[in-house]
């Protein structure tokens, strides 16, 4: 996905804090029956981009649909994503606007919102905000419309769950009303050469979707996903031609730690929401990968995404005190279901660790885990994380990726694990801000691969909207049988001259240009 984390920094009231902080300072609010105070913090700042939360408070009458206004100080500063709100910006000015599910806010009610932006030079923070034309003073008057805000502190450059979207699905429901292509359950997988091939024999590529929110929603205490998992949303994939759905994972959430607010959705919750989804969209022809995204570990070296322990951010490596047992219960719960892949890490980045100093030292790292230099925890090897699989019985397919956020393959069948059973796969993300974002380094590096081993593309995307990159990544993708599963199926309100979400509402309206360039490759494609 974005490049979403790094050092972690709070900012509230216009001061800049330290990394590895959480001070939110409220701003004052307005009016008279009316006012508000504001609780801005960068929740991580790296070159050129960072994570911010706004904690917007109505401290006046209850108001049921706001917006919130602010001006960024310096030049350069700019929202390129945001959740739980509509952003919209023109010069310095933003605005954001609520959704239809956080419109609604009693006094003393609050609404937590969030951005990915960009920043060139310095990245102040802005010095006033008004809420439905109010400032925003932390004071409430007599003579001013009332204020609005949400509730939860996050460091996740993900969107915060709707409170009300946890529908989790039922597992026997079956297809209805489907559209053409899709013939009964999807299908069980397995290598064979460098291709996938369903039980017949037949080649199949993985095409689809990212389905954002289980990593990050549990972990900040907002529910399951972030939206509908149902079969109605199931129905408006399927006018795409989505035949994967990717859906990121986070292993406290999962095992039911003491690090997971008691929100509901935590460990037996949890996995019985992953399981009904998982089973709705296997049910319904749709192959499922299952990727641990966010894992434990105190990590604050390059790239941090955060400086808890806890998992509340990506870290480089997945650690050996959680992710072992994860993917052993993940294992034993989809044994015998070859329509489920294992993604078993996001995107490792232990050369970024090691500041890029040992190209070895890293890809050794990934393989083998152990100490890797710059990362505080014992990792978890990908090695181990195959062992721990392959010990329940499991024969699903696992994806296993390369170094620099999964963008780096080009060492990666020298450092390929051992599998028993022969059903690895390379995982492979491609965004325009990558490295590795040409024809010509494809062709060098990741084309190799694909042709001694199965490659998926777990995440392709770009940040400003457009479709030429997908649209060049997607064509090079099908002359090597590569197959692709775009970033994301969120409607986060952002992909106007910014972000990359592919619609707009549940309901499967593409974003313009991003969701309607991707929607358009897809539909005439087959798996």
């Amino acid at each position: 996905m974005l490049r979403r984390n790094a050092l972690v920094a709070t900012v509230t009231a216009g001061v800049l804090a330290t990394a590895g902080l959480t001070v939110a300072t409220t701003l004052p609010a307005a009016a008279a029956s009316s006012g508000c105070s504001i609780a801005y913090a960068v929740q991580s700042q790296w070159p050129g981009g960072f994570t911010a939360n706004v904690t917007i408070t109505n401290l006046g009458a209850a108001v049921n649909g706001w917006t919130l206004a602010f001006a960024f100080p310096a030049a350069g500063q700019s929202v390129t994503q945001g959740w739980s709100a509509t952003f919209a910006q023109a010069g310095a000015q933003v605005t954001a606007t609520n959704l239809s599910w956080n419109a609604s806010l009693a006094t003393n009610g609050t609404a937590s919102i969030g951005f990915n932006g960009a920043w060139t030079g310095s990245n102040p923070v802005p010095a006033s905000f008004s809420l439905n034309g109010v400032a925003c003073t932390g004071s409430v008057t007599s003579s001013s419309p009332s204020a609005s805000a949400s509730a939860s502190h996050s460091a996740s450059p993900s969107p915060s769950a709707s409170a009300s979207a946890s529908a989790s699905a039922s597992a026997s429901a079956s297809p209805s009303g489907s559209p053409s292509g899709y013939n009964g359950p999807a299908p069980a997988l397995h290598v064979s050469g460098n291709h996938l091939v369903t039980a017949a024999g037949a080649d199949y590529r993985m095409l689809g979707v990212n389905r954002s929110s289980g990593e990050f929603a549990c972990i900040q205490g907002n529910g399951m996903w972030d939206g509908p998992a149902d079969q109605t949303m199931i129905d408006a994939m399927k006018t795409w031609n989505i035949h994967t759905v990717r859906i990121p994972l986070n292993e406290e959430c999962w095992l039911g730690t003491s690090d997971v607010p008691a929100s509901g959705t935590s460990g037996a919750a949890y996995q019985s929401a992953v399981k009904s989804y998982t089973d709705l969209l296997v049910a319904n022809g749709i192959n499922v990968i299952l990727d641990l995204h966010w894992t434990y570990g105190l990590y604050t070296g390059n790239g941090a995404g955060c400086s808890d322990t806890a998992a509340t951010c990506q870290k480089p490596m997945p650690d050996m005190q959680y992710t072992p047992t994860f993917w052993s219960q993940v294992a034993t719960m989809f044994k015998g279901d070859n329509a489920v892949l294992f993604d078993l890490f996001n995107e490792p980045y232990p050369d970024a660790a090691d500041n890029w100093a040992d190209a070895t030292e890293a890809w050794t790292c990934l393989r083998d885990g152990g100490t890797c230099t710059g990362i505080g925890y014992q990792v978890a090897g990908m090695q181990t994380l195959v062992n721990a699989v392959r010990a329940t019985g499991a024969s699903n397919v696992l994806m296993i990726g390369g170094l620099a956020w999964a963008n780096d393959l080009s060492q990666w069948l020298a450092y390929e694990p051992t599998d028993p059973d022969g059903n690895i796969v390379a995982s492979w993300h491609s965004y325009n801000f990558n490295s590795c974002n040409s024809s010509t380094c494809w062709n060098s590096t990741i084309a190799p691969v694909a042709a001694k081993v199965p490659v998926q593309a777990g995440e392709i995307g770009q940040n400003n909207c457009n479709d030429d990159y997908i649209n060049s990544v997607m064509t090079w993708a099908d002359t090597e049988g590569i197959g692709y599963t775009a970033w994301t199926w969120n409607p986060w309100g952002v992909c106007n001259s910014n972000g990359n979400d592919l619609i707009q509402d549940w309901n499967g309206t593409p974003t313009v240009t991003y969701g309607q360039g991707f929607q358009a490759h897809l539909l005439t494609q087959h798996p």
